[in-house]
């Protein structure tokens, strides 16, 4: 911070554009504490908002609930595209926008097609391109993410890591040691400047819900390997079909969940699941909210993982992998995939409060990254 002032004092930053990019709700968290950081160090700012949620509870709110500004452009993405098609319309669509704004380095943040899209944009037109959250790594190739992940390193100038195996995962994979600052989480400084005001609708949210503190799960759900095939999909149910029997379970549906499970002929199967609590997407500060008061969380997300581990509050992963491992070694996260004998005997031993987690916050999970981030940029370009 010290040198972005010393640099604004002598006027050498006047002039200088930042602009960030973003798509879907992760990545607003995400960018919400480095728009405040940027503006604090009066760095002018364009924010680009490529649709890639384009339901109102999706970003709207998020945007209203974070304090985030109205974007300077936002864009039209093609929603019902397959990935690979929905990238590269996104990176024409993004290098138009880059070319009428013309800033000095663009920032992108998390793993979504918005990301590499607008990564690869930047870097055809010789922008620099600062990547927040990068070297996170599943090893599993079948996931949409990753490759997002290794193509926006791959061009990326700037890689803020994380946790220390990102450093490491970039370093094997020949990315210059120069390019990497490990900074902490900053999905972390959001989370901990609005706690408090989530736990301010703690009430209404459990008295509207009918569930008492401790007395319920949460379930998100929405990767393609786990609701995009029919088998799969029924196998989650059968999970929750047992889980129910013992517990109540929050599941906001994604708008992409609920779209599958109608078109998998499962919506009634799902509706004659005892003791599950079927909700709309919900905005920030109520998701923050019952996640805190939860028994546990049953979830195919990434960042949820790290919201837990600084919550204190058990993750059932239902997945293979994770390119999130510190959540394992240090935090709340339980790997178990979605075995159904796994998942029901984690979700049992929680409930009679049978297992014990580790609670250690990572390293620089502190709440202060985005400073550290607008630091480091300061102070190179």
């Amino acid at each position: 911070m010290i040198i972005g002032n010393y640099l604004n004092i002598f006027g050498l930053l006047e002039g200088m554009k930042i602009l960030s990019i973003v798509g879907t709700r992760p990545n607003f968290m995400k960018i919400a504490p480095l728009i405040d950081e940027l503006k604090k160090n009066k760095i002018e700012h364009i924010l680009v908002h490529t649709g890639q949620h384009y339901d109102f509870w999706m970003s709207k709110l998020f945007f209203d609930e974070l304090g985030l500004p109205k974007p300077d452009e936002h864009l039209v993405c093609k929603s019902s595209a397959g990935v690979d098609e929905q990238r590269d319309f996104l990176k024409q669509t993004l290098k138009a926008a880059l070319e009428r704004q013309k800033p000095d380095l663009v920032i992108v943040v998390g793993d979504v097609n918005s990301t590499v899209a607008g990564a690869e944009a930047s870097h055809e037109l010789g922008i620099k391109v600062a990547h927040v959250e990068a070297g996170l790594r599943s090893f599993d190739n079948t996931m949409p993410e990753e490759i997002n992940r290794i193509l926006t390193d791959k061009v990326g100038d700037f890689l803020f890591t994380t946790e220390k195996s990102g450093n490491k995962n970039l370093l094997n994979e020949g990315i210059s040691k120069n390019k990497i600052f490990f900074v902490g989480n900053v999905m972390i400084d959001t989370l901990l400047k609005h706690r408090e005001k989530a736990k301010a609708k703690k009430s209404r949210i459990l008295r509207e819900l009918k569930i008492n503190e401790k007395g319920y799960c949460i379930l998100t759900l929405h990767r393609p390997s786990n609701v995009d095939n029919k088998e799969s999909f029924e196998n989650i149910l059968s999970i929750l079909e047992e889980i129910g029997n013992k517990i109540k379970i929050i599941f906001p549906l994604h708008p992409r969940t609920k779209k599958k499970l109608k078109s998998l002929g499962l919506s009634k199967r799902m509706g004659s699941i005892g003791n599950l609590i079927l909700t709309k997407p919900l905005g920030y500060l109520d998701f923050l909210c019952l996640m805190d008061n939860s028994k546990f969380v049953l979830t195919d997300s990434g960042g949820i993982q790290e919201e837990t581990t600084i919550l204190g509050i058990p993750c059932i992963t239902l997945r293979k992998s994770t390119e999130r491992p510190v959540t394992v070694e240090q935090g709340t996260n339980l790997l178990v995939s979605v075995d159904k004998a796994k998942v029901i005997e984690k979700s049992m031993q929680i409930i009679n409060n049978k297992i014990k987690l580790n609670k250690k916050i990572p390293e620089l999970w502190d709440g202060k990254t985005a400073e550290r981030i607008v630091k480091i940029l300061l102070s190179n370009l």
